[in-house]
């Protein structure tokens, strides 16, 4: 993670300070990450990152959920915050609705003649009929729905690269909390590589991002410097199960407790630091 590392290091020392959404914030722009995952799962090592959230957040988004009650089931709260926060709740439909975020994106995007298109399953379909086509992009960036949504994709576009029986995936977010959310968002897309990667009988290659607004927070600072004080430790390997065959076989509704995730998927060999706390901006 020594790339992640180092890009922290550099918003501190040469970002400039900005007024926020949610307080100062100290930026760059357009700053990119590379991860070769035959180098290892990229999970933060230099603080503990919560892999069951990543994991139970995903395969949410996969299902084409708006309904954070569905999300707390698998024992995650990151979205409970927007759920409750005061701007939205007069647009919520229901108790826990979040509106047309990620998941509808991804797998109900609405067209003007009120059919929809299932991107995930679609472009899965492409790679395994035309792995070298130029468009095997999945949106989540839905201008006409953007006011009926708790909170605007952060992470909005990612496409796909094949190569050589080898999977690649780009991935571009505009705002990027360095250091609570883009471990998290990092994770998240390494493990939805790899899952694409097998559901299309590729091998999982290379992660490349580009982060619009890269900034770390006023009040992160203390952490970060923690953070940034801590010697990382060796990467961990991500098993799949190889039941894992179709998006069928990912639906959160086989998932009796939230440990059930680690049935189809979880890592191995984790090493990592302690967790950090910081408080998260809404």
């Amino acid at each position: 993670m020594k790339i992640y590392i180092d890009a922290v290091k550099k918003i501190m020392e040469e970002g400039n300070d900005r007024e926020g959404r949610y307080g100062p914030t100290r930026a760059m722009f357009a700053v990119p990450l590379r991860f070769k995952m035959k180098d290892g799962f990229p999970a933060m090592t230099t603080k503990k990152l919560a892999f069951r959230s990543v994991a139970a957040e995903l395969l949410w988004f996969i299902s084409g959920s708006r309904d954070n009650r569905e999300l707390n089931r698998l024992g995650c709260h990151i979205w409970d915050a927007n759920s409750n926060a005061n701007y939205w709740k007069p647009k919520a439909k229901y108790e826990g609705d979040l509106g047309r975020i990620y998941g509808v994106q991804w797998r109900h995007w609405e067209k003007p003649d009120g059919t929809e298109v299932d991107q995930l399953k679609e472009i899965i379909e492409r790679i395994k009929s035309n792995p070298y086509d130029r468009r095997l992009i999945v949106t989540a960036w839905n201008p006409g729905d953007l006011d009926q949504m708790a909170l605007p994709p952060c992470h909005m576009i990612f496409q796909f690269f094949v190569s050589d029986g080898k999977l690649s995936m780009y991935m571009f977010q505009r705002s990027a909390d360095m250091f609570l959310g883009v471990p998290f968002n990092i994770a998240s897309y390494a493990l939805l590589l790899h899952i694409v990667a097998q559901l299309t009988n590729l091998e999982a290659d290379e992660l490349i991002m580009t982060l619009g607004d890269a900034h770390v927070v006023h009040n992160h600072f203390n952490a970060v410097k923690e953070q940034l004080a801590r010697e990382p430790l060796p990467l961990c390997k991500l098993w799949l199960s190889p039941d894992i065959k179709s998006l069928d076989d990912l639906n959160t509704s086989q998932f009796k407790e939230p440990d059930d995730i680690f049935k189809i998927l979880k890592l191995e060999d984790y090493q990592f630091h302690p967790a950090i706390k910081a408080p998260m901006g809404v």
